[in-house]
């Protein structure tokens, strides 16, 4: 019988609320490859990432030897539209390793889920009214614009909304 090739992943993220004014976001990828961890801390009401730092255990890639250097660079953005393509650039300064961004990007999105999560529950069961919904929530919240697919350009829950 021939080897078996095995492999797992899990990847999960959690937001805590530090004080009033602060939100911490960690997210965590563990694969056969790859053991990292990455936190950012979050000012509120601005959004803005003040604090980022990880642990980068185990890599298969050596582009991500030094990656918590890169995570220095984060530092000041805002979480909302266009900080996939911030993170990306400002991470990308430093290092070849798309893995930190992307830890980033998931800690980011786990912030804005804290922010929306109160809010579905009172999403209408009403399918027609389910879009107005969303529809104004994003209206409300600006920044929810292009943070993920369903709000994304081009997408029906974001239609007559001009982006920021």
């Amino acid at each position: 019988m021939g080897k078996m090739l095995c492999y797992s992943r899990n990847r999960a993220t959690s937001v805590e609320q530090v004080d009033e004014n602060t939100l911490a976001s960690t997210c965590r990828l563990q694969d056969t490859l790859t053991d990292a961890s990455v936190t950012i801390r979050v000012r509120l009401p601005e959004l803005e990432i003040f604090d980022a730092y990880g642990t980068f255990t185990r890599f298969s890639r050596k582009e991500c030897k030094d990656a918590e250097k890169a995570l220095e660079k984060v530092t000041g953005v805002r979480i909302g539209a266009g900080m996939k393509k911030i993170i990306r650039g400002l991470v990308g300064e430093i290092t070849d390793c798309s893995e930190v961004a992307v830890l980033v990007e998931e800690c980011c999105h786990g912030v804005i889920l804290a922010f929306t999560k109160d809010m579905l529950g009172q999403v209408p069961e009403d399918i027609a009214q389910e879009k107005d919904f969303f529809t104004k929530m994003v209206k409300e919240n600006i920044r929810l614009y292009n943070s993920c697919a369903a709000f994304s350009p081009g997408s029906p829950i974001v239609d007559g909304i001009d982006p920021p």
